[in-house]
């Protein structure tokens, strides 16, 4: 798929990946749909991709957890812009706590946005592109969801949720010229770790190999361009789960403590 003229919509667009990846959308000539609860952040966003690109941008104040706001938004979208060609499923954080530390109320906004805000939005596209037969779905999951680590095993548990979703969704809509892509990065260094790791541990011990996000969402790019089923960043952690799936108990005693320090 090259995405000039095509309709992409962003979530979680008003930092980091998002809104990487909505400038080298821009730059490609697509038509951008971006997403975020802080509209003031979008705006700015959308001055500078109209400015630069001269591509049409267009602005949508969403909370992804609430469901009835996502049917209302992309029923919007469909009748403002037109049909979506992508959906980017990027909104979503993370708290690093022990599971005995995190509170219920923690746990459950995590599966609200990093989960079922993601299945809403996808529910809401999927109609549409299933009757045009064409389109693509790219959920933003993580490494955290093929190796799970101390300290956040809620954060793990719903992007273990949204692999499993998307490996489902992608053999579900095997017949169909729909893709369906899912993007694991490991550490990023963007303001997602405001949140997760308020103590600054964890970013400390991980600087070294934290990931640009203009280059995540680059190779984001490629993968919606060559249809790629899933993404790895970087590649080199993608060898942690193959040696996790083959010998978990080993894994687990060798990589335990270093896993640990966030």
């Amino acid at each position: 798929m090259k995405l000039s003229g095509k309709v992409i919509v962003i979530t979680g667009a008003s930092s980091g990946i998002g809104a990487q990846l909505a400038l080298q959308a821009a730059a490609l000539g697509a038509v951008l749909v971006i997403m975020a609860r802080t509209k003031s952040k979008l705006e700015e966003l959308k001055e500078k991709i109209e400015a630069q690109y001269r591509t049409p941008c267009h602005v949508y104040a969403l909370d992804v957890s609430d469901e009835r706001m996502v049917e209302e938004t992309f029923a919007r979208v469909e009748k403002e812009v037109g049909s979506v060609d992508v959906l980017v499923n990027n909104a979503g954080f993370g708290i690093f706590k022990t599971f005995q530390d995190a509170s219920m109320a923690e746990v459950k906004e995590m599966f609200h946005v990093n989960v079922f805000g993601l299945v809403a939005c996808t529910k809401a596209v999927l109609p549409s592109m299933l009757r045009r037969n064409s389109g693509h779905i790219v959920n933003i999951a993580s490494l955290a969801g093929k190796i799970a680590t101390p300290k956040s095993s809620a954060y793990a548990a719903t992007k273990h949720a949204v692999l499993g979703f998307t490996n489902s969704l992608r053999m579900e809509l095997g017949n169909t010229n729909i893709g369906v892509t899912a993007v694991n990065p490991g550490p990023i260094e963007t303001n997602f770790f405001n949140i997760a790791d308020q103590s600054g541990t964890y970013v400390k011990s991980m600087q070294r190999y934290m990931l640009k996000a203009d280059y995540v969402a680059k190779k984001t790019i490629k993968a919606i361009e060559t249809g790629k089923r899933e993404l790895n960043l970087p590649r080199w952690m993608g060898i942690g789960p193959v040696i996790f799936s083959l010998f978990p108990g080993l894994f687990e005693r060798a990589a335990g403590k270093s896993l640990n320090k966030k």
